[in-house]
């Protein structure tokens, strides 16, 4: 979606506000477009995801674990090649399982991350911190008070990506300062309120993947497990647009206008075009397991589904920006 809203001519964006893979893309776009514009941000969002199809393979663990020369021994191919017969096995299985049983601590004690190489490889965390592009709001969850933190500009760094992408059933908490962080989907799955707070645009778009509804009640142990999940991290979301629509509902029925209205918020949510973008009709078919999928013709799909639907939206709500809502808040949470 993001490559396709950076080939569209007079789009702007003002605010980036990225939760785990979002915190990531965030970066990378942010990287690449205060170095080369619109085609360096395009360019780095390829590299990355090249580099993560790379990594989730048995190359990505080689280096992680810095086994020197391992990648290019005589030996690699024949194990890579059982390395990725196993893969479907391991992801739609082995890991889930393991994961709900074995703590990140045991499993992987060395904390290894192969993201964390590819992070400092493709992106310049210092150009991300001075640039004067886009702000950028990274979301992650204290894990001992369970609050937010929202990370800005200044502040980012691979550690604070790498924090806002933790999953804590397979990867050790993130220690920044001394305080420990898991994935920011827990608390804010992206948190909103910055952007509306802290950068100039009135048009809020939200790049919403999780499924907000399933097609059936799930009545197998791991739909079960997977349906929990998808609720756990809309939560947040839905929360926030919630209480987004109540405060435009209460400023509308109490007829007030803008100037009229002495809280900075309150001005704020009055200005506000809210527009979502997502495929419901075909990301949900895939399965939680396709989370755990890096193999790079999987990421083409969803390349392809991305681009498909940005497209969608933009033929038929490219006019409504600096104009109107096309997301009806008033409807959005009817059962």
């Amino acid at each position: 979606m993001l490559d396709r809203l950076l080939q569209e001519p007079g789009l702007e964006l003002a605010g980036i506000s990225g939760t785990s893979a979002g915190a990531v893309n965030a970066v990378a776009l942010a990287s690449g477009l205060a170095q080369d514009g619109r085609e360096g941000a395009r360019a780095a969002l390829r590299r990355l995801w090249t580099g993560i199809a790379d990594i989730g393979g048995w190359h990505g663990w080689v280096r992680a674990a810095a086994l020197p020369g391992a990648a290019t021994a005589p030996w690699i191919a024949p194990v890579q090649h059982w390395c990725e017969a196993w893969q479907d096995v391991w992801r739609d299985a082995w890991a889930p399982a393991l994961g709900q049983t074995v703590s990140p601590y045991l499993s992987n004690p060395l904390n290894l991350n192969p993201l964390r190489d590819l992070l400092e490889r493709v992106i310049d965390f210092d150009c991300v911190r001075r640039s004067g592009g886009p702000r950028l709001f990274i979301a992650t969850t204290h894990v001992r008070s369970g609050h937010l933190r929202i990370f800005r500009q200044h502040e980012i760094s691979v550690d604070v990506v790498l924090a806002s992408a933790c999953l804590p059933l397979l990867f050790q908490a993130v220690e920044i300062d001394g305080q420990a962080y898991w994935d920011g989907g827990f608390a804010g799955n992206p948190s909103l309120l910055p952007l509306i707070m802290e950068s100039p645009a009135d048009d809020l778009l939200l790049v919403q993947l999780n499924p907000r509804q399933c097609e059936s009640v799930p009545t197998t142990a791991r739909r079960i497990v997977d349906r929990m999940n998808e609720i756990t991290f809309n939560a947040s979301l839905l929360k926030e647009l919630r209480a987004i629509g109540l405060m435009k509902q209460i400023i509308e029925d109490e007829g007030r206008c803008a100037r009229r209205v002495r809280s900075p918020l309150y001005r704020r949510i009055q200005a506000l075009r809210v527009h979502r973008i997502d495929s419901q009709d075909r990301l949900p078919r895939l399965g939680a397991s396709s989370k755990l999928d890096t193999r790079w013709r999987f990421l083409s799909r969803l390349h392809g589904i991305g681009v498909d639907a940005a497209s969608q939206w933009l033929g038929q709500h490219r006019d409504d920006l600096g104009r109107r809502s096309s997301m009806d808040l008033a409807t959005e949470f009817d059962a």
